[in-house]
């Protein structure tokens, strides 16, 4: 959501300069002023940080975090301004920013509290594909990058359209890390993308939490047909399909790409193609 709120004009004998501020209300209902085209900026997500540099951003980010690894060339140039949850705000503070771009869930409240006492920060609330999709236009909105945000959303909706055509339904657990053994709750982008799927999260009624801790025996009572592994954040392997197989030996049991499933920025291009190449092993 977008709001003219002001001109501030600059005055002294030699020039006058305008400076055209806009107010922004960003997914967690804070208004945020900014300039009309923030010159500096720091992203602290990494798939909105990816996400930047295909809107064109280049000369304008000027920190990300450890985390954001794409694209790998900022990752080995770019200012880095410590991890999602482990922020350098002293760092930050010397990259004297006019607009961070944060998430509720990635980033920490107490330090984007601190960080919105001396710089603007839009924070984002993705838990869905729709609000992904909102959060990658109003991203492109407030970088001055409209067309181009509105070009990536096309083509995102464009081609996941026709995935849910392509899947039986399913009763499906989907981890994300180990020891403690965590799953996606209901309120979730990833357990949204299982219902595009035409899949049922077998986690998402039982356990309140956005990313329940279960058990083997959870596991075991809830009888999933499918059972992902995620790639990241904790990285699965094989010796764990191998454990899980055995748990559940009537469970088909398979590794996922983590990005695929939780990356909702501009990499939601490519989770489709993805998806349907991953449907192709799943047993009918």
């Amino acid at each position: 959501m977008l709001k003219l709120v002001a001109v501030i004009r600059v005055s002294c004998a030699q020039y006058k300069i305008d400076v055209l501020m806009h107010e922004y209300v960003d997914q967690i209902g804070n208004k945020v002023k900014l300039p009309s085209r923030p010159q500096r900026i720091i992203s602290l997500v990494p798939s909105q940080t990816e996400l930047l540099y295909d809107l064109g951003l280049e000369e304008e980010v000027v920190g990300i975090t450890k985390f954001c690894v794409h694209p790998s060339a900022w990752y080995l140039k770019k200012a880095r301004v410590g991890g999602t949850k482990t922020l350098d705000i002293e760092k930050i503070k010397l990259l004297s920013p006019d607009l961070i771009i944060a998430n509720k869930e990635e980033n920490t409240q107490e330090q984007i509290s601190e960080l919105s006492a001396h710089f603007p920060v839009w924070v984002s609330n993705v838990e869905s594909v729709d609000s992904a999709i909102d959060m990658i236009k109003e991203i492109g909105l407030l970088t001055g990058k409209s067309d181009e945000s509105n070009s990536i959303t096309a083509e995102i909706c464009s081609r996941f359209l026709d995935i849910s055509l392509n899947s039986s339904p399913k009763k499906v657990a989907y981890l994300i890390w180990h020891d403690p053994l965590m799953t996606v709750g209901k309120t979730t982008f990833i357990n949204d993308l299982l219902k595009k799927l035409n899949w049922q999260n077998v986690f998402e009624e039982e356990l309140s939490s956005r990313y329940p801790i279960v058990s083997d025996q959870n596991l075991v009572s809830a009888k999933p047909d499918l059972l992902l592994l995620s790639t990241e954040p904790f990285p699965f392997g094989e010796k764990h399909i191998e454990h899980f197989q055995k748990l559940l030996p009537s469970t088909q049991v398979l590794l996922v790409d983590g990005e695929m499933f939780s990356w909702y920025g501009s990499r939601m291009r490519l989770a489709p193609e993805y998806l349907k190449s991953m449907l192709q092993t799943v047993k009918q």
